[in-house]
């Protein structure tokens, strides 16, 4: 039985090991490169990065890596322990996907075009795979036309954002509320999780948003240090759509119950 899990844990070893690396190159450099550390920028060695030791400056990797590496093997195990209509394998390369955009999104606020590119490749084929080419299309479309709507809302809301503070002498920032990013990377989920689920998608990552969201403003009253800018500040909401694929394609339970038709 030991032996049968060390095929999943080895995968999902090795998923975390290739979020972390795309996450850690792929905002700095836009291509495949070798790492460098994030606090002084010196290079690591092949040995120093895959065993995760210091920089040649003496600097630890962040908390962030141990994360990944824990969280996608736990993943993968219950993945392999609980099949689905998709493949294992077809859920594993999704899984470094999903972790290299909820990652940089989290981190730098960006979601990067190649990854999208990739992304879409990789969602169109799962989704045909898993429901067919014509709702795995009518997903995408779904998606994008919801987010267009909600994109445009964004911007007026960005409008009256820039023009409060302006009036209380503030320096306007170019955030937008919602980007074309988050567009883009729910119409790809879009294709993934195929119609109708793709509305049941962005109304579980909305609400998951909503929640963190309140629990931020709560934190920031209890620590005083709340005040009348806070509700300018944007979360990025590609890691919640990214939660909200997660659950229906690895958790199709928790999806019935909340849907027993």
């Amino acid at each position: 039985m030991l032996v049968e899990w060390i095929i999943p844990l080895l995968i999902g070893w090795t998923a975390g090991w290739l979020v972390n690396y795309f996450s850690d190159v792929l905002p700095l450099t836009r291509r495949f490169s070798k790492p460098v550390c994030l606090q002084c920028g010196s290079q690591f060695s092949l040995k120093e990065y895959l065993l995760f030791q210091r920089c040649p400056n003496g600097h630890a990797r962040s908390f962030r890596v141990w994360l990944v590496q824990i969280a996608l093997m736990a993943l993968s195990v219950y993945a392999y322990s609980h099949p689905t209509a998709l493949d294992y394998w077809f859920k594993a390369v999704l899984m470094i996907y999903l972790g290299v955009v909820f990652v940089i999104d989290m981190e730098h606020r960006l979601i990067l075009h190649p990854t999208s590119v990739t992304g879409s490749l990789i969602a169109l084929v799962l989704g045909t795979v898993s429901h067919g080419l014509t709702p795995t299309l009518l997903g995408g479309l779904g998606g994008l036309v919801i987010m267009l709507v909600f994109y445009f809302f964004g911007v007026l809301f960005a409008r009256i954002r820039a023009r409060r503070m302006r009036a209380q002498g503030m320096e306007v920032d170019d955030e937008e509320a919602l980007g074309q990013g988050d567009v883009i990377l729910v119409t790809i989920l879009g294709f993934l999780v195929g119609w109708p689920l793709i509305w049941f998608l962005i109304l579980v990552s909305t609400l998951l948003g909503g929640i963190v969201s309140f629990f931020l403003v709560i934190g920031l009253l209890i620590t005083r240090r709340y005040n009348a800018n806070a509700l300018m500040v944007f979360i990025p909401y590609g890691p919640y759509f990214i939660l909200g694929a997660a659950l229906i394609v690895y958790f199709p339970n928790f999806l019935k119950a909340l849907l027993p038709n």
